[in-house]
């Protein structure tokens, strides 16, 4: 989180991710259901700021003193979704760490874009691993300033490489060498101008057919999801960055606050259209009374204008919610930024419920 431009009056913290404007970090773990996608809650979060005394070089601190450690302590946060029928831990490159493939829980399955060129134990490189074909894919490529969207075909080869225990980064109880599997997928004739999508992903799932190789890649493009939560928290919907608040401390304390709105925005964003989970996912299964009466006084007189889902499914309120936010039910469908709008208002109403039920004399029920 950078304040770069609006770090006046604030405490306690140090240097951003740029080294310079005042902020802190925020290291998430969002639950996401492989099958259908959407998000599931949040897991576990650390917030921390640098304190900028200087400390020992990298190479001689413990990879518990170091920050790298984070992702370990999120797969260990991971693990603790016992009732999941699978944990898969999806990173990006800066999760390409020795230490973390080695002391991954072992009921946990890891997939990491690859960072660096990894020696192997036959003495080759793993960029110039010999991978076997598995095929081709198409995915779709989101729309970027000067390029428009469109469908990528991608080549994909995967087989299985033993990494060798770097000279630096590991430690004495870190085996001497791992073995992962390694998808490599390269972008087939990209249109002219574009950069052709180019991934090497480590995993410890199988990839021993073209399906399974293209299930690992279909899993980690799920990354984009805590993007989109991080958007919510700040331009998309909550705005985070423009906050009064000034002390580390209660900065700290709002970003966590912040996240789990953010999460839940997202998780109602991702029921607008329907979904089979319910609203318990969101809110407490007390609440859906008062939520319910609410939701029937933003019923209109046509049939667009009703809501149709089921009553305590999370599409149900997510329907309550988009109203609450302004949409009228006809042109585009509610996004983040609605839902946000609708949820600060939905969680003042049903405050003043709450309020008002404890003043409530003993007894007696509000209808």
């Amino acid at each position: 989180m950078n304040f770069s431009g609006r770090d006046r009056g604030r405490r306690g913290l140090g240097p951003a991710g740029n080294g310079k404007a005042l902020g802190f970090f925020i290291h998430p773990v969002v639950a996401v259901d492989a099958e259908d996608e959407a998000v599931l809650g949040l897991v576990d979060a650390e917030i921390w700021t640098r304190d900028g005394t200087p400390k020992a070089a990298r190479r001689q601190r413990r990879f518990e003193d170091k920050g790298s450690r984070r992702w370990l302590d999120g797969a260990a946060a991971a693990a603790r979704l016992g009732a999941a029928r699978q944990v898969i831990v999806v990173g990006d490159r800066e999760f390409d760490i020795y230490p973390v493939f080695a002391r991954r829980p072992d009921d946990v399955e890891l997939i990491t874009r690859v960072a660096r060129n990894r020696s192997l134990v036959s003495g080759d490189l793993v960029f110039d691993a010999p991978l076997e074909a598995r095929g081709e894919l198409e995915v779709a490529v989101g729309a970027k300033p000067g390029h428009k969207a469109r469908r990528a075909r991608l080549r994909l080869s995967a087989d299985p490489v033993r990494l060798a225990r770097p000279r630096n980064g590991a430690e004495g109880e870190d085996p001497d060498s791992l073995t992962l599997n390694l998808v490599e997928t390269v972008e087939i004739a990209p249109p002219k101008g574009a950069k052709a999508l180019h991934w090497r992903l480590y995993t410890t799932l199988a990839v021993d057919s073209a399906e399974a190789a293209a299930e690992v890649v279909r899993l980690y493009r799920l990354r984009w999801r805590i993007k989109e939560v991080f958007r919510v928290l700040k331009s998309a919907g909550l705005k985070l960055e423009d906050t009064q608040v000034e002390a580390a401390d209660r900065l700290f304390k709002l970003a966590a606050l912040g996240l789990g709105a953010a999460t839940r925005i997202i998780q109602l964003t991702d029921a607008r259209d329907g979904s089979p989970r319910p609203a318990t996912d969101v809110v407490d299964a007390n609440l859906i009374e008062p939520i319910a009466a609410i939701g029937k006084t933003l019923e209109g007189n046509t049939q667009r204008q009703k809501n149709h889902h089921p009553t305590g499914s999370l599409a149900w309120l997510a329907w309550i919610t988009a109203r609450l936010g302004g949409w009228n039910c006809y042109y585009k469908p509610p996004g983040p930024k609605t839902m946000a709008t609708g949820w600060k208002q939905l969680a003042a109403m049903l405050e003043g419920f709450i309020m008002a039920r404890q003043l409530m004399p003993s007894g007696n029920e509000l209808v």
